[in-house]
């Protein structure tokens, strides 16, 4: 028999609400016999150094766009059943969550890499502006990390 995943248009969002686990998990594999394993990252602000806010700022159709192409790749790379990503935008507060990955696939295997790879490429491939505000007023952009280059020119030496 064929393993030949039916994969579904992935669900992409970017959005300023916040984003509910367990209802995008449901949504995912709804009716759907051939997941059989759902693989998950959430990306939360952290309060380091005095962090008031996480400020993210993005291009309306373009970022949507880039998240599409990356969900692509992940799709030609494993047999996905399924992909949702929610980036969220605007003010974040420490605790809150960023971003939410959703791979689903007949095999954990698959769905664990491709959630790994979407992850890592969205830090580097999806275009997203991030200023960090912090107490009495004081703010700075936040640079491209070079461990995050790094992963993501990774994927690019392995197959999926």
């Amino acid at each position: 028999m064929s393993e030949t995943p039916v994969t579904a248009v992935p669900t992409i969002r970017v959005q300023e609400a916040g984003f509910d686990l367990a209802a995008e998990t449901a949504a995912l594999s709804a009716g759907r016999a051939d997941v059989g394993g759902i693989a998950s990252f959430i990306g939360l602000c952290r309060a380091d150094d005095g962090l008031q806010a996480l400020v993210l700022e993005h291009y309306p159709g373009m970022t949507e766009r880039a998240i599409a192409g990356i969900a692509a790749q992940a799709a030609a790379r494993w047999p996905l059943t399924g992909c949702t990503v929610i980036h969220r935008v605007g003010r974040i507060l420490p605790g809150e969550g960023i971003v939410l990955v959703l791979a689903a696939s007949r095999h954990r295997t698959a769905a664990l890499e491709a959630c790994a790879f979407l992850i890592d490429w969205l830090k580097t491939g999806a275009p997203f502006w991030k200023r960090e505000e912090f107490a009495g007023g004081a703010e700075r952009w936040v640079a491209a990390r070079g461990e995050d280059e790094a992963r993501a020119r990774g994927w690019a030496e392995r197959r999926g």
